[in-house]
């Protein structure tokens, strides 16, 4: 640093400084590890510096303490040294934890100087022998103080700290004066150094947030060892120390997670009482409030904007329909008065073609051509144009009689031509529609791709749906499968040609459906109608009894059918006399009939899988 120049000195500059350099230092020794401090706690060197300054300041208070005899230090049982508060035995009640260790041990050896049985044999004092003397006490607090681990433990369990928590209506009107000491109070458990405090009704919202996540994600060193019931030390084997540490591990969760409830409890407490907190909401919901208002403004003005093109849309289109319905209505007028004209030339144009040919007489010898005559006239009247009526009209005007009738009879015959055009046309067209809706009925009948449908097909096709409903996997490729392996007609379904003819069975009409039907069931009956001749004497075998010949024929409900599945699972194959107790188990069956049942799922249960299989392979 430059010196000031004094008055009267002159400043003279001998050479240009050079440029400043950023050179890259690493911290070596003890200032690596200062280093190494900062940024573990994430502190600056200002704010170790300052901490450094406090473990002096602390340093040198430890040679000012004072200590504070226990006035029932004589009358302590050494047996009972566990429930003895360790802190007031060596004359430290009013430091307690803040207690350095250079402190305690001067305590002790203040204490030690005063009450050690020598010093008080000396004195004339009458000691107690053994174990028995309350110096063991002193020994006892000085051996837990000195150790951090079991000082930790007893720390955490000092009987001078008040783990109450403020009730719901202490905090309502002082909030402040309420929770300040008692969050001071339990900060010392924090396992961080640095604690935020609970601030004042000015603190920003940054820190009220930090604050309440710092407690509500606070991380507690305090534990309870101290409080264990059974000392592993005392345990005669393994097994019985190993039971000893399992129940103090669970008697310490326990207490820590009372703990954790309590800390819990507080932090709720105090956050549902904070002024703070109830602010920031009202804060918060009137910003809300503010948003959704102007929100609303804004999709209201955007909605007046909207509803204000609209109606410069609606009001453009008004004007343009009033437009085009002013220039329609000018062009239906033109319209109207061409077509009064047209309709006017007409009827002269008529007229006067009626009154020359009646001139003429029709240009007719008798009544009767003179009738024959004037119905065509008249049909020429309403077939013909303007333009015809009017030429005809000219040559009937200029010409003589005959070839007035010539003209007439040549637009006669003209229409009578057009007329059998026309006649031709519409029946050709009414043959076509025929033709066309007979090739319709022809391939609806025949079945898709020209392939005829018979009544066995017909009856299978309609088994093959019922056997397999909606919601079988490939449904009608494994309908067509099943219909080419059962069917006898030799024709090669596709599932596309089982889908058409399955979608004009449904077109039919009730009758047909029941004519369809009514055939198979008399199929059927044909087919099961002949039976084997037998012999008049011949004995039924044991297999097939009398009860087997005249079984119930019935057909069987959903009732039957369940408890028949259910008597399968009940009694398995190797139960003996099975299909007696099945029997018995399904009412008004058989065995007979339980067996023909069960013979008769099995093979549609076949039949399923084997189409199923030929649709898995015709897919791949």
């Amino acid at each position: 640093m430059l010196l000031e120049a004094q008055e009267g000195d002159e400043t003279v500059v001998f050479t240009a400084t050079a440029a400043s350099l950023q050179i890259q230092v690493e911290p070596v020794g003890r200032w690596f590890e200062a280093y190494l401090k900062r940024r573990s706690r994430n502190a600056s060197a200002s704010f170790q510096e300052l901490e450094e300054e406090q473990e002096s300041s602390e340093e040198s208070e430890d040679e000012e303490f004072q200590l504070e005899e226990y006035p029932m230090l004589r009358t302590l049982d050494p047996k009972d040294c566990k429930n003895q508060d360790h802190y007031a035995v060596l004359g430290l009640p009013h430091l307690r934890y803040k207690a350095t260790q250079k402190q305690i041990k001067a305590a002790h050896k203040s204490i030690v100087l005063k009450h050690h049985p020598d010093k008080r044999k000396a004195a004339g004092e009458q000691i107690v022998e053994g174990d028995n003397d309350y110096f063991t006490c002193i020994t006892k607090a000085m051996e837990t103080l000195s150790d951090p681990v079991k000082r930790r433990a007893f720390d955490s369990v000092d009987p001078t700290f008040d783990n109450s928590v403020p009730s719901k209506n202490e905090g309502k009107d002082n909030f402040w004066d309420v929770y300040t000491p008692v969050f001071e109070r339990n900060a010392r458990w924090s396992t961080k150094k640095h604690v935020p405090k609970l601030g004042t009704m000015e603190s920003s919202f940054e820190d009220v947030d930090n604050f309440y996540s710092f407690w509500y994600n606070f991380d507690s060193w305090r534990e309870f060892s101290y409080l264990d019931e059974e000392e592993k030390e005392k345990a005669e084997c393994r097994d019985e120390r190993r039971w000893i540490e399992k129940q103090n591990r669970g008697a310490r969760a326990q207490r820590k997670k009372e703990e954790m409830n309590r800390l819990r409890t507080l932090v709720d407490t105090a956050y549902g009482y904070d002024p703070r907190i109830k602010k920031f909401k009202e804060e918060e919901k009137a910003r809300k409030e503010s948003e959704k208002k102007a929100k609303v403004e804004a999709k209201k003005r955007e909605q007046e904007e909207k509803e204000r093109a609209r109606q410069a849309e609606v009001e453009a289109a008004r004007l343009a329909k009033e437009k085009e319905d002013e220039e329609a209505k000018q062009v239906a007028q033109l319209a109207k008065k061409e077509k009064e004209i047209q309709k006017k030339a007409f009827k002269k144009e008529r007229q006067k073609l009626r009154t020359t040919c009646k001139n003429w007489n029709y240009f007719a010898d008798n009544e009767s051509e003179g009738v024959k005559m004037m119905e065509e006239v008249e049909k020429l009247c309403d077939r013909l144009e303007l333009t015809s009526l009017q030429s005809l009209n000219e040559i009937l005007a200029l010409g003589s009689k005959d070839d007035s009738k010539a003209a007439v009879d040549q637009q006669v015959k003209r229409h009578i031509e057009v007329n059998a055009q026309l006649q031709k046309e519409k029946e050709a067209e009414v043959q076509i529609r025929q033709s066309a809706r007979s090739a319709e009925q022809a391939s609806g009948a025949g079945g898709a791709g020209g392939k005829n449908w018979g009544e066995e097909d017909l009856q299978l096709l309609i088994k093959a749906v019922n056997l397999f409903p909606a919601g079988t996997n490939a449904r009608w490729e494994v309908i067509a499968n099943y219909m080419n392996l059962h069917s006898t007609s030799g024709m090669k379904r596709t599932a596309k040609d089982v889908i058409n003819k399955a979608k004009n069975l449904q077109r039919l009409d009730p009758v047909q459906k029941d004519d369809i039907n009514r055939k198979a069931f008399e199929k059927f009956k044909k087919e099961h109608a002949c039976v084997a001749p037998t012999i008049d004497n011949a004995v039924p075998s044991e297999r097939f009894d009398g009860e087997w010949s005249y079984g119930n024929t019935a057909s069987w409900t959903t009732e039957e059918q369940k408890l028949l599945e259910q008597s399968l699972k009940t009694y398995p194959v190797s139960t003996p006399e099975r299909w007696e107790k099945i029997a018995a188990a399904v009412p008004g069956r058989s065995k007979k009939d339980c067996m023909k049942r069960y013979k008769e799922l099995v093979e549609m249960v076949k039949a399923k899988k084997a189409a199923q299989e030929v649709a898995g392979k015709s897919k791949k």
